[in-house]
């Protein structure tokens, strides 16, 4: 049997593919591209498949404990093993997307049109039936099980509680809500005002959310975005459009972004003054994603595919600013991006933090005296960015100046942003 690709089991098949994936070890974003090819969905299709995906993955913690009191033995088959744990995230979410009766048929309906799942069709009717019978039971079973209520693995709740011992339930709760669509205005070309009014010429809901960034009521494609185009704004995080404005560039500095892609602060930075602009990152699938940004844009910098913890290539002069913005876990964006809890593992913190360090004393070399180089990253982990910056400011005996520090996950009327780190350093004159 044939699935229309319009059908809620077409998605259910598209995210089981691609949750499987994620199972495995893959990144979501990739995962998806690859379940796109294979079910050849386009347009709506896609949409659907990873509207699923992405609910499931703020769920899966509850999916998996539930799937589990369910059957009698662990699933081998990867796809039938995601497919029914992303039916019982669905079933389970406090405000579910479709009825259970929609998303029980459906659910069926998608294993029995897959060959290699089909003879699984008694079983996964007998699960999610048996789960709408016994909800209030199951989900009692699961209350002293943290992973399953706070649906992340049992190490990052545990860091989490350490870190931040009197908000580590918000900071929980904030990571399983969705990110807004955030904009940022190109100041270029648009101002704050001019462009909530075109918004509203266009019957789009939206408010102000920081001095050049703009919520939007409800998210949408980027090609349906007005003036997206033409690089009247970019989508960027009201937290990260910070980092840009601190780094305070004047005409004619030579700037470095290290670790650019995929280039929203690259472009926020050439937005703001006529620079002299390298931008570097080590993956260059990624490094054409800031190409084509700034093409976007209209603006232009020197791109190079480099590592930023090696000078080898490089021409040798120095920078007035850098931007570091260098690995981490991105423990501060799993609103945005569910899938990094279940990819993540607790060694990766420290040999991030490790990387990071090694880059930070490369770019400090690269610094000219009396120049700032602002450290950014995206983790509420102290070992990566408060510890990262105090132990940097003593290896070089760095000035310390005024920033934001610690931004912690906010969702509210006049905050919206991810959880970022932000320490600028300037380097002692001569």
């Amino acid at each position: 049997m044939k699935l229309r690709p319009e059908s809620l089991a077409f998605a259910l098949t598209g995210a089981a593919h691609a949750l499987a994936q994620v199972e495995a070890g893959n990144a979501l974003p990739r995962a998806l591209s690859s379940s796109f090819e294979t079910m050849r969905a386009t347009g709506p299709a896609r949409g659907a498949i990873q509207d699923l995906s992405y609910r499931s993955m703020r769920h899966w913690g509850r999916g998996r404990a539930l799937l589990a009191l369910l059957t009698d033995k662990p699933l081998q088959q990867a796809r039938l093993h995601s497919l029914l744990c992303c039916a019982l995230a669905l079933l389970s979410d406090a405000e579910p997307a479709y009825s259970e009766h929609t998303l029980v048929d459906q659910t069926v309906t998608a294993c029995g049109a897959d060959r290699e799942l089909a003879k699984a069709k008694g079983l996964v009717n007998a699960v999610l039936r048996r789960y709408t019978r016994e909800r209030e039971h199951l989900l009692r079973q699961l209350q002293d099980d943290e992973t399953a209520q706070w649906n992340y693995p049992r190490w990052w709740i545990d860091k989490t509680r350490k870190a931040w011992p009197a908000q580590w339930q918000s900071l929980l709760a904030a990571g399983n809500l969705q990110g807004p669509m955030s904009l940022r205005v190109n100041v270029r070309k648009s101002s704050l005002a001019d462009y909530l009014t075109l918004l509203a010429q266009h019957g789009l809901s939206a408010e102000a959310i920081g001095p050049s960034a703009v919520r939007l009521k409800r998210p949408m494609p980027v090609t349906e975005i007005p003036g997206f185009m033409q690089g009247l704004v970019s989508v960027q995080d009201a937290g990260a459009q910070l980092a840009a404005p601190l780094l305070d560039v004047k005409a004619g500095m030579r700037v470095l972004d290290a670790c650019a892609a995929p280039g929203g602060k690259t472009g926020h930075l050439l937005e703001l003054a006529d620079i002299d602009l390298t931008a570097i990152d080590q993956d260059p699938e990624r490094l054409e994603r800031v190409a084509q940004n700034l093409d976007r844009l209209g603006l232009s910098a020197r791109l190079l595919c480099a590592d930023a913890s090696r000078r080898e290539g490089w021409d040798g002069g120095l920078f007035d600013r850098i931007l570091a913005d260098v690995p981490c876990t991105a423990s501060g964006i799993v609103r945005r991006h569910p899938d990094i809890r279940w990819l993540r593992r607790p060694e990766d913190a420290g040999s991030l933090a490790a990387h990071s360090a090694a880059i930070l004393d490369n770019l400090w070399g690269m610094l000219r005296p009396g120049g700032k180089l602002l450290l950014v990253t995206c983790s509420i982990w102290p070992e990566e960015s408060e510890d990262q910056a105090k132990r940097l400011v003593e290896r070089h005996q760095a000035i310390a100046l005024d920033a934001p520090g610690q931004l912690l996950p906010v969702a509210g009327p006049d905050q919206d942003h991810d959880g970022l780190f932000f320490a600028l350093l300037q380097k002692p004159p001569v």
